[in-house]
């Protein structure tokens, strides 16, 4: 049936052989009617039809909350038609209705009240309708607000997300926990059983409406307290649909659609809950990638800076690449972006093990080093970025080797730099921090400073130092001179005490034995300085001499050429 040719004559005279026809335009499309029948259902009709008899009426409806579809359904119930009432068009035909004034007080059972019937019974009743009778209802929101058609679709979602947040979406929170292995199986479950016994199991999602319609929805959702993390996971959502995807896929769109796509990143910052954690750190910086290159307000960015600052430790060196916007920005990334997301992060820290500090630390070091290949990046700019790093990390970071390897970067890249400007950019590193193979690689390292490579070598001079006396330690020569300085502090103890225990006779004796090792191991090595000075032979004597003397004094039963004789008799002793 074509839009506006719907009632044939022979219906028209069996209704009514006297009426006339009128003709009436809704959006261009034009509309042949009975003037009788519209008349007995709506009273504005009726007004207009009798003042004006014989006038045109063709634009008479020029201020109707109506579209051609939505008419020809109002007129097929004027002319007696049976009508589809749905989700889509029920918001639609109630404003018309109420517009033309087809109230009982003109007729009964008209056509407003059976459509306020059908809202509140099939629509508001449930989460998916009540969320497309919005969507339709855009085109026409101040009518359907003034009827309060709007205010009952909003408090019935709000309703239902208060009973269910999940309708809302899983949050970030549940998702983590969904990806162990020993929760899959539980959580797979329970959705199954949700979707059996759920009349709409698949929620229609928030994110279809527009921004003048889902803003007021979720901030009377955070007035209701609704659990902040579901909050988060439907305003990620909508930001993901119309400002995210759009942007990843490279669709730079028209300036009105920017226009669009701005109003509602900053929508979505003044949205998000701003506790720590509750969106992941990556999108939380895709968001002000976003409006940085949307040019959002700097109440926006500084918004998402925060969110991003008191949970920096979560970041990536991937995240910190920020690009710079703009033609005068000369270097590739936006370091004071990164400048003022470390000062968020520390002034808002509150960790008591410091844990967060050192991984912070080394993301910025590690930030350091993927920057410092940037030909344009400045001096005073990676100067700036590292003292503040190393400011911020005193006493807590223990190794420098990361700060070496980014001022090697950076002096290879930059080979411009004169000394007093590379002596400069080093006064960052702390030789004294660097592990033995970054120092090897230093004093060879041709870049770097004559002054510094000075500083690498006396701090491996102090490495080599406090390294033998660790050696020497654990050697067996240590351990004896260590044993026999322990065992004569005992036995003077002993001495004093008066005792005269078997123990201590035993300690007594190993105490002489390990004298007489001590006197002959210096005798030992007073032969070796004699061979090397050449007297080879009264050496060889004086070294058989001395091992018969040795033995003597320990009593040996064994050959000459057992030289650990003396530390198998030893071993007999007890401990």
């Amino acid at each position: 049936m074509a839009t506006g040719q719907f009632i044939d004559s022979a219906t028209r005279k069996s209704k009514s052989k006297a009426s006339s026809e009128v003709q009436l335009c809704v959006d261009g499309v034009p509309f042949t009617l009975d003037r009788e029948l519209l008349a007995s259902k709506s009273s504005k009709l009726a007004v207009l039809l009798k003042d004006h008899p014989s006038e045109d009426l063709t634009n008479v409806l020029r201020d109707a909350p109506a579209d051609p579809e939505t008419f020809e359904l109002v007129a097929r119930f004027c002319h007696g038609y049976e009508i589809n009432l749905s989700t889509e068009n029920v918001t639609h035909v109630a404003c018309l209705a109420h517009y033309l004034g087809m109230t009982e007080s003109h007729c009964t059972n008209n056509l407003f009240s059976k459509a306020l019937d059908f809202f509140e019974h099939q629509v508001v009743s449930s989460w998916n309708k009540s969320i497309r009778a919005l969507k339709a209802a855009e085109d026409i929101l101040q009518q359907a607000a003034d009827l309060g058609l709007v205010g009952a679709c909003v408090e019935s979602i709000i309703l239902k997300a208060l009973e269910h947040p999940h309708l809302l979406g899983e949050s970030f929170k549940d998702l983590t926990s969904n990806d162990e292995g020993e929760d899959n199986e539980n959580y797979f479950r329970l959705n199954v059983r949700r979707k059996l016994f759920a009349l709409e199991w698949k929620s229609e999602d928030l994110s279809i409406l527009s921004l003048r319609l889902y803003e007021p929805i979720i901030g009377a959702m955070i007035e209701r307290e609704i659990p902040a993390e579901y909050i988060a996971a439907a305003v990620c959502q909508y930001a993901k649909k119309w400002v995210l995807f759009s942007m990843k896929e490279g669709d730079d769109g028209s300036i009105y659609k920017k226009s669009i796509q701005r109003e509602i990143i900053e929508a979505v910052e003044r949205m998000l809950p701003n506790a720590r954690g509750l969106i992941p750190c990556a999108l939380l910086f895709e968001m002000l990638r976003s409006a940085i290159a949307l040019d959002a307000s700097n109440e926006c960015r500084n918004g998402f800076e925060i969110r991003i600052g008191k949970q920096l430790d979560q970041a990536t060196v991937k995240d910190l690449l920020i690009p710079s916007q703009g033609y005068a920005k000369e270097e590739r990334y936006d370091t004071e972006c990164v400048r003022r997301l470390m000062k968020n992060f520390y002034r808002n820290y509150t960790g008591k093990d410091g844990h967060e500090l050192i991984t912070v630390a080394e993301l910025i070091e590690n930030f350091l080093i993927e920057i410092a290949s940037d030909i344009d990046l400045k001096m005073s700019t990676f100067i700036s970025l590292a003292d503040f790093s190393l400011a911020a990390s005193r006493g807590i970071l223990q190794n420098s080797d990361g700060m070496y390897r980014a001022i090697d970067i950076y002096l290879d890249k930059h080979r411009y730099l004169t000394e007093s400007e590379r002596e400069e950019v080093c006064h960052l590193l702390d030789c004294s921090k660097m592990s033995p193979e970054a120092c090897l690689h230093a004093s060879r390292n041709e870049r770097l400073p004559v002054r510094v490579m000075v500083q690498v070598l006396f701090a491996v001079q102090l490495q080599m130092r406090e390294t033998m006396p660790k050696e020497i330690k654990g050697s067996e020569e240590g351990r004896l001179f260590l044993k026999g300085a322990e065992e004569e502090e005992e036995e003077e103890e002993a001495a004093t005490r008066g005792c005269n225990s078997e123990e201590e006779v035993i300690k007594a004796e190993m105490e002489k034995m390990s004298s007489k090792v001590l006197e002959l191991e210096r005798e030992c090595d007073m032969m070796r300085r004699e061979i090397l000075n050449g007297s080879c032979r009264k050496a060889r004597k004086g070294k058989v001499n001395m091992w018969k003397e040795m033995k003597r004094k320990l009593g040996c039963i064994t050959s000459m050429h057992d030289c650990n004789c003396h530390v198998k008799k030893k071993k007999v002793h007890p401990k």
